[in-house]
């Protein structure tokens, strides 16, 4: 039987397990063999990281033209107005294409663990935004071809799966969704307060 693991990857970390470098890997909160992310987060941003140990699911989650839903909420440099949200929903030209159409809202600060470095909050806008795509670095990327650039980004669901209360470096199992099912259609009623329970990671 597949496992599928939800993990909530610390700011910092990387999206895998080993690291000639040296830098803070997978290793060091998920003592679980066998299992390896499906699609990747940079190091820089945080949240929901899906794992398995069935090659088949990594690739429905992790390929483009599956177009599994992943909303991100998005802290950006000043106020966007309707002009920036509406270039987000409709598509941004970026150097590798036209991105496809997004869900875009205004987002209340949410009341998420501290990050260090902190990113201030005077100034700023959180948004949600819900991709079908996995271009590298496109949420950044995008926010910023709109003249908005992207402080702190955070992953709160992949497909039908959710963050929930998970806190940073915290993983849990999930279940495969049945057959048929439809993967993330839309935002995800995800409630806004801060992540504290959750599985402890076995961190060494």
């Amino acid at each position: 039987m597949s496992r599928i693991l939800l993990f909530n990857k610390p700011y910092g970390v990387l999206s895998q397990f080993t690291d000639a470098a040296g830098r803070p890997t997978l290793a060091r909160y998920v003592p679980v063999p066998g299992v390896y992310p499906a699609g990747r987060l940079d190091q820089d941003s945080e949240g929901l990281l899906v794992l398995t140990d069935d090659g088949r699911w990594q690739h429905r989650i992790s390929h483009p033209g599956r177009k599994w839903a992943k909303t991100y909420w998005v802290q950006v440099e000043g106020e966007p107005g309707d002009a920036a949200l509406a270039a987000l929903r409709e598509g941004v030209r970026l150097r590798d294409g036209l991105t496809r159409p997004a869900e875009v809202e205004r987002l209340a600060p949410p009341d998420l663990w501290p990050r260090d470095p902190a990113v201030a909050d005077a100034g700023t806008t959180w948004l949600a935004i819900t991709l079908r795509e996995g271009r590298n670095r496109q949420v950044r990327r995008m926010t910023a071809a709109v003249g908005h650039p992207t402080l702190r980004l955070v992953r709160v669901a992949v497909g039908p799966w959710t963050l929930g209360d998970l806190a940073p470096g915290q993983w849990r199992l999930a279940e495969a969704p049945r057959h048929g099912e439809r993967h993330g259609l839309g935002t995800p009623g995800h409630r806004r307060r801060r992540h504290r329970a959750g599985r402890p990671a076995s961190a060494r």
